[in-house]
């Protein structure tokens, strides 16, 4: 008896990103216009208000970030103690259970023995074991990884461990394992410092600190709306320092796994070369690319020698359809 084909891996679905995710910038005019929009907006809300609570909320990054001591690229917001941890990993559970299900109804979630998927989940074995030293939760996560077939130039590390990459990044940028770890470390950076649990405790700081203000000048119902906006300039800035903090120590991560961290400057020239045409780095919620460029190249210093000490991976992958 002849058995069904098992539908083969489709790799042009469309499979949104959970909200809980760290997202790429939308290099779309209408989303651009919408950003700069809310910034011009909400810092007049602030500016309304006397610039109240700015400076509590005020993030800066520090250059000197790079060479400082490991514990340094670990610290984490205070305004993660806003929202429950819990409460945040069970939601981005709950996202991520609902993405692989749109995925699996078409045929777009790699199957266990596809080669790329392979090649995922052995670099993941490699970072995760240095994961625990920078967050003690992540200890207990349950580790998944998984591949989407999708075009889209996109990977991320949802709250909890959940690590996830489309198949458009891989075959479209053609990355070698070093490319892939840097990505993924940054990823699990974002994780491991809880930047979406510290970024929906910002927007509930920034929105009862402008409404206070409203209360006090006598705006009304106006400060709701205010709130809103106000709350999205201060979460544009800090995205960007999110992603820099992300890169810090996703360059560790990758590095203790035995991967080069060079790679970083090879993986963002060709971010570069997909991406023509993106919203210039004051519109974006992520630094430029030639920005990451030079902030990584100052960076390896403090990382090479982390590499020269790591094990070597004894097995090596290639892009897709290599």
């Amino acid at each position: 008896m002849t058995l069904p084909s098992r539908p083969e891996f489709n790799t042009h679905a469309c499979v949104p990103v959970p909200d809980l995710a760290q997202r790429g910038p939308c290099g779309c005019a209408l989303h651009a216009r919408r950003r700069l929009g809310g910034a011009l907006i909400g810092g007049g809300a602030l500016a309304a208000l006397g610039g109240w609570g700015t400076a509590a909320l005020a993030q800066q990054a520090d250059p000197a970030q790079a060479n400082a001591a490991p514990d340094s690229e670990c610290q984490r917001s205070t305004f993660t103690q806003v929202v429950s941890a819990d409460q945040v990993e069970q939601a981005a559970g709950q996202q991520y259970r609902q993405m692989l299900q749109q995925a699996s109804q078409q045929n777009a979630l790699a199957p266990a023995d596809n080669a790329q998927l392979q090649r995922l989940r052995f670099i993941a074995r490699r970072i995760i074991p240095f994961t625990a030293g920078c967050n003690p939760r992540s200890a207990q996560w349950r580790w998944d990884v998984n591949l989407i077939g999708s075009k889209e130039l996109n990977a991320f590390c949802m709250p909890g461990g959940k690590i996830c990459f489309y198949n458009g990044i891989l075959a479209q940028l053609r990355l070698d394992d070093d490319e892939v770890a840097i990505i993924m470390g940054h990823e699990v950076a974002h994780a491991l410092l809880e930047h979406a649990r510290a970024r929906m405790g910002k927007t509930m700081a920034t929105r009862g600190m402008i409404e206070l203000g409203s209360a006090l000048l006598g705006l009304g119902g106006a400060g709701r709306s205010l709130a809103d906006m106000g709350g999205q300039l201060l979460t544009l800035r800090f995205s960007r320092d999110d992603e820099s903090q992300a890169d810090a120590l996703g360059l560790v991560l990758a590095a203790k796994a035995g991967y080069r961290p060079a790679a970083g400057v090879s993986l963002w020239q060709k971010m570069l070369s997909a991406n023509k045409g993106a919203p210039p780095q004051w519109l974006s919620t992520h630094p430029s690319g030639d920005s990451r460029i030079r902030d990584i190249q100052g960076r390896l210093p403090r990382v090479d020698p982390l590499y020269a000490q790591a094990d070597k991976p004894d097995r090596r992958f290639g892009p897709p359809g290599a």
